[in-house]
């Protein structure tokens, strides 16, 4: 039986491939900047099934407790699992804006297109801009920490 750590490993890799491809291949083509927001719920998605295997091989190793909430087990992810696989300072606050940017996205009531960008606008008027750098940064991140996942998790035991 396939270990659950390695199954959530496999489910962000497919999501940073279709990611990559949406923004490397088939943006170029169709120059549709709504793409954006879709590439970065799949950066999210890989982003977030990659912590869950950190979390969860950890978890298997009795190195951490896991929670019923979420938010708990993110918590304990910044805190106990980020310094042992070397996950920096400036990694952590990228996953926290690509996360935020997908809550933002979920909740708000308008988002189009101007110039260059996207804008998401929350109730409050607050106005989140999402360009195609922003877009490649935030695909980085989350390869980069699949890769930090897939090294530490190989390596360890």
């Amino acid at each position: 039986m396939t270990e659950k750590y390695i199954e959530s490993l496999q489910k962000s890799l497919k999501s940073a491939q279709i990611a990559d491809h949406m923004l490397y291949i088939t943006f170029p083509v169709v120059k549709d900047k709504r793409l954006f927001l879709k590439i970065l719920e799949h950066i999210s998605e890989s982003i977030v099934f990659t912590i869950n295997a950190i979390l969860q091989y950890d978890y298997l190793w009795k190195k951490i407790s896991l929670y019923k909430d979420p938010k708990s087990n993110f918590s304990v992810f910044i805190e106990e699992c980020a310094p042992r696989y070397n996950i920096t300072r400036e990694q952590i606050k990228e996953i926290k804006d690509i996360l935020a940017i997908i809550e933002k996205h979920k909740k708000s009531p308008i988002e189009f297109s101007r110039s260059e960008k996207i804008v998401i606008m929350s109730d409050d008027l607050n106005v989140q801009l999402i360009d195609i750098e922003k877009v490649k940064n935030y695909l980085l991140t989350a390869k980069r920490l699949f890769q930090t996942a897939s090294l530490g998790l190989s390596g360890k035991g």
